[in-house]
C-alpha cells in the first residue's frame, strides 16, 4: 500500500484497501464509532520484516495524521513508555506540535514517569516540564470525573502494553473512554509478546476489577488499538473512537524484533521472558508466595519461606516437560516491603528455553497446583481487605473467574487447561473483524 498522505486519492485508496479487509458494515463500527473518521493513512503489514523498522504510533501520528489533533484542546493519558524512537515523550512532543492545545495529562498505575510501585496510590498534579496539569486515574480515582475532562475536545491514549488482560492501563482507558464521551484516539504499539498468540480464558463478567473489565482472553493476541476496536465494534465500550496504527509491523513480532528501544512498561517488568511468563507466574500475586517482587528476576522467580522441598518441586515440574521452559532451584533474600520482606527464601526459577513454545497460562496454573499440593496448609490464597469493594479475592479477580482455584484445590488443572484453550479460541475467533495487521 501507498504511505499516508494528505491527499484525495490517497486517502481514497487506503479507505478501499481497509474494506477489503474488514466487512463493510463492521469497517466503521469497529474503527470509530459515533461518526468519527478513522486515521486516513494504511497500514503497510504485507511490507514488515524482522528488520527492526516499525514506526510506532505517535509517530505516525506526528508525520501523516497531525491533522486528528490540530485546532483542539488535547487531554493525553500516557506514561514513560510513550515516546518515540528518539526517546523524546509524547507529552513533550504533542506540548511543541504545531497548532496543539495539551491542556491536560492523565496518569495511570505507577504514575506519569512510571516510577511508583505497583498499587501505591498516585496523586494529581502539574508536569514540572510542560507545566500541564496532571490528573491520577489510580488510586482514589480511577475513571475520570466530569470535572477532570471538561477543558478537553478529545482523548489521546499512548501506553505500552504487555498484552496479558491482568494489566491496569488498558482498563484505565477503558474506563476513560466509557466514561468521558469525548473522542478517543490511540497511539498504537506492538503486542511484545507477539499479538498472533491467545491463550488462557474469558473473564466472566462478575469478576471485573482494574485488572479485567471486559470479556476477553487472558492473553489475548492484540495490540491496545484492536483490543479497543473490538470492545467498541461489540459495543462494550459505548465511545468515538480512532486508532492511528504502526507502520511495518507483524502479527507474529516480538518486541525484540521491532527496532523500538525497549523502556519497562512497569517496575516490575524487567525482561521480555518477564512479560512472556507474566499472564501465569501474575497468578501469585493471589497467593501468599511470592511472584519475586522484591529480587533481581520478578515474574521469572516463584518462591515462598516454607518452600523447602522447592528442589523436588522443580524436579516434578521438569518431569511435566511443559513446552519453551526449563525449572531451577533458587535462593533470594527478598527486599523490604514485599512478601519476605528482608527474608532469604527458597523459590523456583524459570528459564524460557523457547519463547515460540511457551505457554505462560497453563504453566502457571501448574505451578499454583505444585504449590497447593506439596504444601496444602501452608498455601494460602489471599484473602482481601475488611473494605474491598465487592470482596473478590485477589485470585479470582487475576482469574476472571472462581474456577482457578477451585481447579487448584481439586487437582482437575488438566480439564481447566482444556477449558482454556477452548475459551481462547473462541476469542481468537471473535476478534478477527477488528484486526490491523498481518
Amino acid at each position: 500500500m501507498a504511505p499516508h498522505t494528505t491527499s484525495s486519492s490517497v486517502r481514497s485508496r487506503a479507505a478501499h484497501a481497509a474494506r477489503l479487509l474488514l466487512p463493510a458494515s463492521l469497517l466503521f463500527a469497529a474503527a470509530c464509532s459515533k461518526g468519527e473518521q478513522p486515521a486516513d493513512h494504511a497500514t503497510d503489514s504485507a511490507a514488515a520484516t524482522a528488520s527492526g523498522d516499525v514506526i510506532p504510533g505517535i509517530e505516525v501520528l506526528l508525520t501523516d495524521s497531525l491533522h486528528l489533533v490540530q485546532g483542539k484542546k488535547v487531554g493525553l493519558l500516557t506514561n514513560h513508555s510513550g515516546r518515540n524512537r528518539a526517546g523524546e515523550s509524547t507529552v513533550d512532543l504533542l506540548f511543541k506540535a504545531p497548532g496543539v492545545n495539551l491542556v491536560a495529562l492523565y496518569g495511570p498505575e505507577h504514575g506519569i514517569r512510571g516510577e511508583a510501585k505497583a498499587g501505591e496510590k498516585i496523586s494529581s498534579g502539574v508536569d514540572e516540564k510542560t507545566g500541564v496539569k496532571v490528573y491520577s486515574l489510580y488510586g482514589d480515582v480511577e475513571t475520570p470525573t466530569a470535572d477532570m475532562v471538561k477543558d478537553i475536545d478529545v482523548l489521546v491514549y499512548d501506553i505500552q502494553d504487555v498484552g496479558a488482560r491482568v494489566y491496569t492501563y488498558e482498563w484505565t482507558l477503558a474506563l476513560a473512554m466509557q466514561a468521558m464521551k469525548k473522542p478517543v484516539i490511540i497511539l498504537d504499539r506492538p503486542d511484545p509478546i507477539r499479538a498472533d498468540k491467545v491463550e488462557g480464558n474469558i473473564l466472566e463478567l462478575p469478576f471485573r476489577s482494574l485488572v479485567g473489565q471486559h470479556a476477553v482472553a487472558l492473553r489475548y493476541g492484540l495490540t491496545v488499538g484492536e483490543l479497543m476496536r473490538y470492545l467498541v465494534g461489540t459495543k462494550a465500550i459505548d465511545a468515538s473512537l480512532t486508532v492511528v496504527p504502526m507502520k511495518n509491523y507483524k502479527r507474529s513480532m516480538w518486541f525484540d524484533e521491532t527496532g523500538i528501544p525497549r523502556v519497562n512498561p512497569s517496575p516490575n517488568l524487567r525482561t521480555l521472558d518477564a512479560e512472556l511468563l507474566y499472564p501465569g507466574t501474575v497468578f501469585f500475586e493471589g497467593t501468599n508466595a511470592t511472584e519475586g517482587r522484591g529480587t533481581d528476576a520478578p515474574f521469572t522467580l516463584i518462591g515462598a519461606a516454607y518452600l523447602k522441598d522447592n528442589a523436588a518441586i522443580v524436579e516434578e515440574l521438569n518431569a511435566l516437560k511443559l513446552p519453551g521452559v526449563q525449572f531451577d532451584t533458587a535462593t533470594r533474600t527478598i527486599e523490604p516491603g514485599y512478601k519476605f520482606g528482608g527474608e532469604t527464601i527458597p523459590m523456583v526459577a524459570i528459564k524460557v528455553t523457547d519463547r515460540n513454545a511457551v505457554r505462560p497460562v497453563e504453566l502457571g496454573i501448574r505451578l499454583l497446583r505444585a504449590f497447593y499440593a506439596h504444601h496444602p496448609t501452608e498455601f494460602k490464597w489471599r484473602e482481601p481487605s475488611a473494605n474491598a469493594a465487592g470482596r473478590i479475592r485477589g485470585i479470582d479477580r487475576l482469574a476472571g473467574t472462581d474456577q482457578l482455584t477451585k481447579a487448584v484445590e481439586n487437582n482437575t488443572v488438566d480439564e481447566l487447561i482444556r477449558k482454556w484453550d477452548a475459551d481462547a479460541a473462541k476469542f481468537q475467533e471473535l476478534v478477527k473483524p477488528y484486526l490491523l495487521y498481518n
